[in-house]
């Protein structure tokens, strides 16, 4: 007779997403947490209306394809540094990783930060976790409809303000501003302020935590990473079981019971909703909320700290940890050479740049005087943050002289000019195809001199 298959039931994989209500902490891990949002928010949301040199400190000017970052001026030409930085920014975050575990995550993670001050605007408006939870399962009514009415009020805002503070970032933030007070705002900057802020508003005020569950892969290949010197938050769990409650004045050993007094706010202080006492889960952004919430209970209690605690594998095992090992040095060598690297390639950059594009529309022209002109575009690109005069020659190629519209050329700070020139040489003093130089020398005061190469034809002498 056939074994009948056991029913497996299903209905768990499509219950509705259960939301959280993290309950409120305090301690010297939420303390460091508030400070970083406050830092992190306050450098995004103040530094666009930062001046530097008469122009925005930071702006990502996309039509005129430059980039100004403080006092550097980048253009597309630089486009390998951006690559050298995102190199930087990944090997950094497998270096800390290694180190400190998902501190990333907790404490710097845009999706972390603002989640923060969405969850800090919905206790504003519908008070603590108690509240909250009781607010939601009650019917409808006056109070109900007010407070979630302010608490959407207040996440839209904060929504579009940050999607303004993005395009701020790509069109001057003083002229987005009088382009929003006189409603004149450009067709792409509406569209992003509101695709930026539906953004924000989706993923910190309702996905959430779902966001670092489902939708981020840091998550994924975070064990790669680790190793038994990591840092992670743990639970002790030979201290803490067997876990129990009690009064506070009895000695848990005499009922045969750990420190853990199963109150379960570590779980309630938890943004994803875990239970650090089932061990390291993927799920944690080690953010220390339970640390916090177990720290207050142990005082409480009059029991020593660090139930749960930032430690190591090694260290929960007895071993010693160790700071230094293959992958933290390999990882930090390389991190500090790429840095060094990128520091030295940024100032050692060339201010000044030449390009030499030839007219297609001909190879050369022969002058009623015979002699051979090739027709070109000089393209100079000054990256400095000041203007220069320039004056253009061209060697390399004998008899050769160079006629342009302008006898000097002033390129502004981080402009670029384009001139058109003619390059020409007697009949017969070369044939076929040869390079010539084209020289830029400034005649300001300053050295810039650069040079590019520019290939001239001239008739066959065959």
């Amino acid at each position: 007779m056939s074994k009948v298959p056991p029913q497996v039931d299903l209905s768990s994989l499509y219950e509705a997403q259960r939301k959280i209500y993290p309950r409120e902490v305090t301690g010297r891990f939420n303390r460091l947490r508030v400070l970083a949002v406050v830092a992190l928010l306050g450098l995004f949301y103040v530094t666009p209306w930062v001046q530097w040199d008469g122009h925005q400190a930071l702006l990502f000017d996309l039509p005129a394809r430059k980039f100004h970052v403080f006092g550097l001026t980048f253009f597309p030409q630089d486009f390998f540094l951006l690559t050298w930085l995102l190199i930087i920014a990944a090997l950094s975050l497998f270096f800390f990783t290694a180190l400190a575990g998902r501190l990333w995550c907790g404490y710097a993670c845009p999706q972390t930060v603002w989640t923060q001050i969405f969850v800090w605007m919905e206790r504003l408006a519908e008070g603590k976790r108690q509240q909250r939870m009781k607010l939601d399962k009650a019917p409808w009514s006056f109070e109900k409809l007010w407070r979630k009415a302010a608490k959407q009020f207040m996440w839209i805002a904060f929504a579009l303000f940050t999607g303004y503070t993005f395009v701020g970032y790509f069109t001057p933030i003083r002229e987005l501003s009088t382009s929003v007070a006189t409603w004149s705002v450009g067709g792409w900057e509406v569209f992003w302020i509101l695709f930026y802020g539906f953004a924000t508003y989706g993923n910190a005020g309702h996905l959430r935590e779902q966001v670092c569950k489902y939708m981020c892969p840091y998550a994924r290949f975070q064990g790669a990473m680790f190793d038994r010197d990591t840092l992670v938050i743990a639970y002790d769990s030979p201290r803490g079981e067997p876990r129990g409650s009690r009064p506070r004045n009895v000695d848990p050993r005499s009922r045969n019971l750990g420190d853990c007094i199963d109150c379960t706010l570590c779980v309630q202080a938890c943004p994803t909703g875990i239970d650090i006492r089932k061990g390291l889960q993927m799920e944690c952004i080690a953010c220390a909320a339970c640390i916090d919430a177990c720290d207050s209970v142990m005082d409480q209690m009059g029991y020593a700290r660090g139930l749960v605690t930032y430690t190591t594998q090694n260290a929960t095992d007895g071993k010693p940890t160790r700071v230094l090992r293959t992958r933290t040095v390999i990882y930090g060598a390389l991190l500090g050479l790429l840095i060094t690297g990128f520091g030295f390639a940024v100032a050692s950059r060339e201010l000044i740049e030449l390009d030499v594009l030839r007219d297609r529309n001909a190879l050369y022209r022969t002058l009623d005087d015979g002699r051979i002109e090739n027709v070109y575009t000089i393209r100079i690109i000054n990256k400095d943050g000041e203007a220069h005069e320039m004056t253009l020659h061209v060697t390399g190629l004998p008899s050769a002289s160079l006629d342009t519209d302008v006898a000097t050329v002033r390129i502004g700070a981080g402009s670029v000019v384009s001139v058109p020139v003619r390059l020409r040489v007697p009949a017969g003093s070369t044939s076929g195809s040869v390079t010539a130089q084209i020289e830029a020398r400034a005649i300001d005061g300053s050295d810039h001199i650069v040079v590019s190469p520019a290939r001239f034809i001239a008739p066959s002498s065959e």
